[in-house]
């Protein structure tokens, strides 16, 4: 049965004059998957003239924008196309400097929602007023190969947390989910300065800082960890990442307790995680995520270490 008092109603959706979400598509080179992404979002069972959507592209060297524009031309949907190439900090707040709706919807190239994703997360927005980003879930369908399937597992597992936890380790990221734009524009926006990864991370720490809540959603969606991945190209995503997570840290020092970024941490993490998802999906190859997330984490740490040994930084000092 479905609890009305957690739907918003047809008349109070059809009131609206203006778009009520703006959805933030930032890409590059995402030709591949663009039009799967496209086809999501046109199919969403949220009315399309109560959405906007605003693309910031990273001046794409592939035929990305041209597939948008190809999808758009179909639609009545209002929109608007921008352009960058200072990276994903400067990309998100173009998108929060130009939203006309009451909150935004991220969306990435290579992002697939569920049909009732915009709908889903725009009712708990408007029916929890303190909640400042929400998310759903990510989808456990197995990826292309054994390396994707795990890193899709690991994905999700990370977010089967309580976000309103005091104690947490877990970001919610920014792919699939929704902020709402008073939050995020109260908090400063996104620092523009973060050129990799981990502005949603800065942003989301700020938003939860400032007092608004955090909540995840029963809606799915997927991306591109459902193709053939390799083990190098995890290596490297997590190199990466260990490289880019040296500025959150500098600059929030209670986003990151490093003790439990290490290799050992992880192998505990992902034992009770296979656990966790062996008990959903009955899949064996879950209990290799222990391994997965050990050797993912030996990557962040030999990436957070070279870039803190090569900016003469020292712990004791941050």
């Amino acid at each position: 049965m479905v609890d009305s008092s957690k739907l918003v109603s047809c008349s109070r959706i059809s009131g609206l004059t203006k778009p009520a979400v703006t959805i933030g598509l930032c890409v590059k080179n995402n030709e591949s998957y663009i039009g799967e992404t496209m086809v999501s979002l046109l199919a969403q069972e949220f009315p399309l003239d109560l959405m906007e959507l605003v693309v910031v592209d990273g001046y794409s060297m592939d035929k990305t924008v041209d597939i948008v524009k190809q999808y758009l031309s179909k639609t009545n949907m209002k929109y608007r196309i921008f352009f960058e190439k200072e990276g994903l900090g400067v990309a998100r707040q173009m998108v929060v400097d130009e939203a006309i709706g009451e909150y935004i919807v991220w969306v990435d190239g290579d992002l697939v929602l569920s049909r009732d994703y915009v709908k889903t997360l725009f009712q708990l927005m408007q029916t929890n007023p303190n909640v400042g980003i929400a998310k759903g879930k990510y989808s456990l369908v197995p990826g292309a190969n054994s390396v994707a399937t795990l890193e899709i597992y690991s994905r999700a597992a990370g977010k089967m947390v309580d976000f309103d936890s005091k104690i947490r380790t877990s970001s919610m990221g920014t792919a699939g989910c929704i902020y709402r734009v008073k939050a995020i524009r109260e908090v400063g926006g996104f620092d523009q300065g973060i050129k990799g990864y981990g502005e949603d991370w800065d942003a989301e720490y700020r938003v939860r800082s400032a007092g608004w809540l955090l909540r995840t959603a029963d809606v799915y969606y997927r991306d591109y960890e459902r193709r053939g991945l390799t083990w190098s190209y995890v290596w490297g995503k997590y190199l990466r990442r260990g490289r880019d997570s040296r500025f959150i840290f500098r600059k929030n020092k209670g986003s990151i307790e490093l003790y439990k970024w290490t290799p050992f941490a992880a192998l505990v993490s992902g034992f009770l995680h296979s656990l966790t998802l062996y008990r959903i999906t009955g899949k064996k190859i879950a209990f290799f995520l222990p391994l997965q997330y050990a050797f993912k984490m030996t990557a962040w740490c030999v990436g957070f270490s070279k870039i803190m040994i090569e900016s003469g930084d020292s712990l004791s000092r941050m």
